[in-house]
């Protein structure tokens, strides 16, 4: 590491943006190797990648080391299709284009112009304060299920799993769709909001709530969106691993 203290800071910058894209980081204990160890200390052998996007995360776990099943869901399209390529050289990498939800049915999903800010839900000005690409620039509509049928249909062993929620502000209504496999679950990663970015989610203090009283305790918080204006934190991910 002593080496990349004598690159310009401007070029660590540029650097680190490029590893990103892939789903990488440059740090001295990157949070993907972090959560990779977790799946080896609690047997977890499978993740259930909810809100998959292009497959930015399930790329980060395989690079960190994580070879178990990975099931990506993501309901938009364009990102789909990016989905599914990088995951057909897997054979360990499965893909569904579905929204999850608490039914089963279609839902009406708000496409950002990042792609990866896309809701459910109506986005709120500090949210587009913070990050104004990421406003809404139309609507698709998604094949939407639940995690219990996702998990039910696919075999996928609650007890050995890991279930990664990024649905921006939906993570309630999907944990409502989880409620047979819920209790059952070795770990789940969510994204946790310090203040509302779409309207109706719940905040960090609920979410935290809800998942100890689900027999869950935080593993590990990790920063994610912030303010680059203020510096604030805006939202993190909390990782809950099974009392």
């Amino acid at each position: 590491m002593q080496a990349l203290t004598l690159v310009p800071p401007r070029l660590r910058q540029m650097g680190r943006r490029t590893v990103n894209r892939f789903g990488l980081d440059i740090t001295r204990d990157p949070f993907n190797h972090r959560l990779v160890r977790l799946c080896r200390a609690a047997r977890i052998e499978a993740v259930l990648d909810v809100g998959a996007n292009a497959g930015q995360y399930a790329r980060g776990l395989r690079a960190a080391g994580f070879v178990g099943r990975i099931v990506s869901c993501e309901p938009l399209a364009a990102p789909y299709r990016e989905l599914a390529r990088a995951a057909g050289r897997d054979p360990r990498w499965e893909t569904v284009r579905t929204a999850l939800g608490d039914r089963d049915g279609t839902i009406t999903v708000n496409v950002a112009g990042n792609s990866y800010s896309s809701s459910v839900l109506t986005m709120l000005p500090a949210h587009l304060d913070a990050a104004p690409q990421s406003q809404y620039v139309g609507t698709e509509k998604s094949p939407v299920t639940t995690v219990d049928q996702i998990c039910g249909g696919l075999g996928v062993d609650p007890a050995r799993s890991l279930l990664k929620l990024d649905v921006q502000g939906y993570e309630h209504v999907v944990l409502d769709g989880a409620a047979q496999v819920l209790p059952r679950l070795a770990a789940v990663q969510v994204e946790l909001s310090l203040t509302p970015l779409y309207d109706a989610q719940p905040l960090m203090p609920d979410m935290v709530e809800r998942l100890e009283g689900s027999g869950f305790h935080l593993w590990a918080l990790e920063p994610g969106f912030s303010d680059p204006r203020s510096g604030r934190l805006l939202q993190c991910d909390g990782v809950f691993l099974r009392s």
